[in-house]
Order: C-alpha cells, then structure tokens, then sequence
C-alpha cells in the first residue's frame, strides 16, 4: 500500500493526496506542468515538499509539517522504489546486462549473482538473446525493456512510471501493455503511471487521479471519470465532448438557448437557481428521423468517417450547441447521415451528470459540490 500527502509551493506547486494498492496501476493525467512528473520525482525522494507524509508499506518514507519541519526523509537509495524514465536514461557504455546489474551493485556484492539476477530479468522481458548489446545497438522498445528490468531487479516495493510509452511506436506499444499487465500479475506492487494519453490511462488504470495546477482534482475508476467529473474543468481534461451549461432548480435542468426542460435527480446538495455544467455520455444519446415530444431538432453539420466508426457533428436548431455523436457504419447508412440533414436528438436525461460551473482560472474549481461527486 502507498499513501501519499503531499504540499508544497515549489518547483511546482503540489497540492496532492493519493493511495495505491498492491496489484493496482494508479494512473496521473493532467496538462504539461501540471505536477506529474514532480509527485513521482518526490515519491522516489529527488526533491522533497515542504510538508506531506509518503508510507509505503508501512514503511514512511517522509514525513514534514509546518510545526516540526521535516522529522523523516529517506534518501533515494533508501527507498524501495523502481523508477522508469521516459527517456530510458540507460547507460550508453554498459551493455544491457550491465546496465541491469548496476543498480544490484550496493544489494548484492557477488559479480555472478549480479549477473544470474540481471540475465532473469532480460529473459523476463523476452530480450535475454540481447544482454551483450549496448543501448545503440537495440531498438526503442527493447531499450525501455532494460529499462524496465533494471527498475524492476531490486524487487522494489513500488514502480514508478514516467510517460514510458510515449516515444515507442503503436505495435510496441501494445507489447509493452502485455508485459505490464504480467508484471502487475507477478509482482503484486502498486504501480503509478504518468501518461499524457487518456486512451491509456482508460485502458491501463484501475484508478486515475486528474492533476491540474498542482492540484488533484478528482480521483476515480476510469469509467466514473469519463462519465461523472467532479467539476466542469474535469470534464474539459478529460475531453468529454457534450459538455453544456444550464440552471438547476429542484430536478429541474434547463438547457442554456432552449426551451428543453431535464428531470435529473441530485443529492438534494444544489441550491436553487445554481448555474451548472452538465454532461451526457455517449450512450445517453440517440438520433431519429422522426419527431417526439421529448426530441430536440439538430442539423448534421460534418460527418468523419473513422474505420467503422463515424463521429457526426451536429447543431440544434434552438440554442445553436454542437453535439458530438458517434455511430456505426451501419447507423449512418440506415439513417442516410450526411451533412445539412436535419433529425431529431434524443437525450436520456437519466444519465445527465451535472457538476458546478468554474472559470478554468477560477481556485473554486477545485471543489466540488459537498456530496456530489
């Protein structure tokens, strides 16, 4: 189990608070500078906040408050903690297998042990043919395979993973998944994970933390994420397309430029007359040719074919919103889509989410709404 609170002011502001289980892979997404990389870096100990508690099973690893200063601050090397950098960091004089024994060096005085653990360990990575190779002599995806074992030889109680798959090309990319998801299976360990990509983030995370600012705006499964931010500056970094404005009043949502009245249950946590962001996931959304006393009038403004997917841009007539609507092959061939055709919208108005209204300069967005989540 990792448990981290951390605060601080520089190099980047860091107001964060987290938990990872053993076996979990907990993903940090967030914009370019938003304090990622920093959490990992003070996790492994290369700089420390000015307050915050790091435990990592059960073992604290640092522990500062404003009273007593700092009382507990392991150094590096003290702290059981595998590291992958995203640019691989690999030694260009020392082979593969001496690049995975180098980090065995203080934990095992024995050359040949060394080198029996390290050979395990490219062998585990499927690239054991490749231990007398130097860094030059091997491609990207192996390059991040020594990176991997060398992180992983010392059976540290926690991996670190910084944008490590972000400069390896897609095929690679799927084979580095499957040797991840072993690793997890194997070793039992939390693993955090930085990534830029929210498609990985979905697909690898048990849980991911939104980071923006410094600040951790919302952590959740992937599937809450994507379809119950906590607030509409979530929404907006998690790319959710349907994002709109509207007041709420007592289960009542009305939809900014349109007559369109929702019936959305809330927590009863809403005051009334509260401007909000609402969202609706993509299943909450059907198109039809004919009118109902609950569709809402839309033209079809542009038509993206993706494979045997099309995403189709759509406009209401009232309000002038864009609505983003995915469909298939065979749904776009039944309906006739193409651009300037006017159908009409159906929007579940069960599987609205709303969530409050900030400016994404505003600190309030920040905080939710006490009990909506």
């Amino acid at each position: 189990m990792l448990n981290i609170t951390l605060s601080q002011n520089i190099p980047t502001p860091l107001q964060l608070k987290l938990e990872c289980n053993p076996g979990e892979l907990h993903a940090l997404v967030g914009p370019s500078g938003s304090g990622k990389t920093t959490a990992l870096r003070t996790i492994a100990g290369l700089n420390n906040p000015k307050t915050g508690r790091i435990v990592c099973d059960g073992q604290i690893w640092f522990e500062s408050t404003e009273i007593a200063g700092i009382t507990t601050a392991l150094k590096p090397a003290e702290r059981s903690c595998g590291f992958l950098f995203q640019q691989y960091a690999l030694f260009p004089h020392l082979s593969a297998l001496e690049n995975v024994c180098i980090t065995l060096y203080n934990s095992i005085r024995s050359l040949s042990e060394r080198k029996s653990i390290a050979q395990q360990w490219l062998d585990r990575m499927g690239i054991g043919n490749l231990s007398n190779r130097m860094p030059h002599q091997i491609s990207g995806g192996q390059q991040q395979r020594v990176a991997l074992a060398r992180a992983l030889a010392r059976s540290p109680k926690i991996l670190l993973l910084d944008e490590p798959f972000s400069a390896i090309d897609a095929p690679t990319r799927q084979s580095l998944y499957k040797t991840l998801a072993q690793i997890r299976k194997d070793l039992n360990i939390p693993i955090l994970l930085v990534t830029h990509d929210l498609r990985e983030a979905d697909l690898l995370a048990d849980r991911i933390t939104v980071i923006d600012q410094g600040v951790g705006l919302q952590t959740a499964p992937p599937k809450v994420l994507f379809e119950r931010p906590r607030n509409s500056r979530v929404a907006e970094l998690v790319g959710i397309n349907n994002k709109f404005e509207g007041v709420f009043t007592a289960g009542k949502l009305s939809w900014n430029g349109c007559q369109r009245i929702f019936n959305v249950v809330d927590k009863g946590k809403i005051p009334p007359n509260t401007p909000v962001a609402w969202v609706i996931p993509a299943d909450g959304l059907s198109l039809e040719i004919t009118k109902s006393p609950t569709s809402i009038e839309v033209v079809v403004d542009h038509v993206s074919a993706i494979g045997q997917i099309a995403v189709i841009q759509l406009r209401t007539i009232e309000g002038h919103h864009t609505v983003v609507w995915e469909a298939s092959a065979a749904e776009v061939k039944r309906l006739s889509i193409e651009a300037s055709k006017v159908f009409h919208l159906e929007i579940d108005s069960s599987k609205i989410h709303i969530m409050p209204l900030r400016q994404i300069n505003d600190p309030r967005r920040f905080i939710a709404f006490e009990g909506v989540a």
